[in-house]
């Protein structure tokens, strides 16, 4: 039977002719000079483009997982690539230390959310890739590579962001700080007010973003600070028994959109608040069963609130299947050559469709608001992007193109849709 590989929501698919799994970082060099290319790999499957897809090789890493030695005084944690963040979590406040911010989804491998740019929420806060002190790889002729912050500043900067095509990610250092706890607080908006107020509720607190709901009205904003205080049970979360709700109303009651924004407006606003103080790993995460398939763009942080609001009268007047929040959050900016948040701050944006449906027709529609606001798309999400609109949106993407092929002379890493990306297929 032929190998099949799918992402965890159903919509990209390859059948590759080897599926390997290498125990260590020699194996991985072997497998990266002798298996049927193009060799790509596969961490949890949490990207909606196909960046893992390929008809030669599948390489998970989850073989090469776990702490490889940690430094207490400056709070760093070298790990290998293939490490969940479910793990890393617990793994790092055993050893009294914590991320300094985290995503709602610790499934994914953390050399994937790096390779992706992957992140979470707070004007002050980088993505995961900003907190690389040092990474090993192999790279495109087999050969294991290291390279650190303090020699070989240009790499790490070309490389944090690798979609799979800098060389395997096999281990990395990572800067993070010492355990702490949060303060989480959730309550209910009305859109308006916060479209009107976004620059001062994102600026407000450590780590802020907000849910708007489809045709509600309004949004859930979430806030999270530090703090000192006793921990205190955290509410149990419903979000699964909500989108149950949200869905059946879309489907029941679609064609009657006054009734059903009655319906929902009536529900949110009902929506208890929440507040309490937990250890970070018991805050970030969220528990996500019902699949989807996701778009997410990172637009200069002052067009955030026309976006949202281009995208919501998008969604509500052609578009009444689309029942899940639209997620929006603030990322710091950063030095990294091929990160979506280089050199400006930034509001991300995320929409989402049910997986049991097609997406395309709702994702086609939808990006093009966020590319005339000037939008990088994140690089594990749908979008249609290829090197030409790279090459406008990313300064330093030839020099970021060089160090690629230094890395990679044979194109090992290169699936065809990489090629496009890349410019290669032309």
């Amino acid at each position: 039977m032929a190998n099949a590989w799918s992402n965890w929501s159903g919509f990209v698919q390859a059948a590759p002719r080897l599926m390997a799994s290498p125990a260590d970082a020699g194996e991985l060099g072997d497998l990266v000079r002798n298996a049927p290319g193009p060799v790509r790999v596969a961490g949890a499957g949490h990207s909606f483009t196909p960046l893992v897809a390929s008809q030669g090789t599948i390489v998970s890493l989850e073989k090469i997982e776990g702490l490889v030695s940690h430094d207490a005084a400056n709070s760093r944690a070298r790990v290998r690539a293939g490490t969940r963040l479910g793990a890393l979590m617990h793994i790092l406040q055993g050893i009294g230390q914590g991320l300094p911010n985290m995503g709602d989804i610790d499934h994914q491998a953390i050399g994937g959310a790096l390779g992706t740019a992957t992140h979470g929420s707070g004007s002050r806060l980088g993505a995961y890739h900003t907190q690389l002190e040092t990474v090993q790889i192999v790279d495109g002729l087999g050969r294991i590579r290291e390279f650190s912050r303090a020699a070989h500043q240009d790499m790490i900067h070309a490389m944090g962001v690798a979609l799979g095509a800098f060389g395997v990610l096999t281990e990395v250092t990572l800067n993070n700080i010492p355990s702490y706890r949060l303060r989480r607080r959730k309550w209910v908006l009305p859109i308006a007010d916060m479209l009107r107020d976004f620059e001062t509720m994102m600026a407000a607190h450590r780590s802020a973003e907000f849910y708007y709901i489809p045709f509600s009205g309004y949004a859930q904003f979430i806030a999270s600070d530090l703090s000192d205080a006793a921990t205190t049970a955290r509410p149990t979360e419903d979000d699964e028994a909500g989108l149950a709700t949200l869905r059946k109303l879309s489907t029941v009651l679609r064609w009657v959109p006054s009734l059903r924004r009655a319906l929902i407006k009536g529900a949110v606003k009902k929506v208890p608040a929440e507040d309490y103080v937990q250890d970070w790993l018991n805050v970030y995460v969220s528990d996500r069963q019902t699949k989807f398939n996701e778009m997410e763009y990172h637009l200069p942080f002052e067009e955030g609130p026309k976006a949202l609001a281009e995208i919501i009268e998008l969604t509500e007047q052609r578009f009444p299947e689309v029942y899940f929040p639209m997620e929006v959050r603030s990322v710091a900016p950063d030095e990294f050559w091929l990160s979506p948040f280089y050199n400006r701050p930034t509001c991300s944006i995320a929409i989402h469709h049910d997986a049991a449906s097609d997406p395309l027709p709702f994702m086609r529609a939808a990006e093009p608001i966020f590319r005339r606001c000037g939008g990088r798309p994140h690089w594990g999400k749908m979008h249609s992007l290829k090197a030409t609109d790279f090459k406008r949106l990313y300064p330093r993407w030839e020099d970021a193109m060089a160090v690629r092929r230094d890395i990679d002379p044979q194109n090992r890493f290169v699936s065809p849709y990489m090629a496009g990306l890349f410019g290669l297929d032309q």
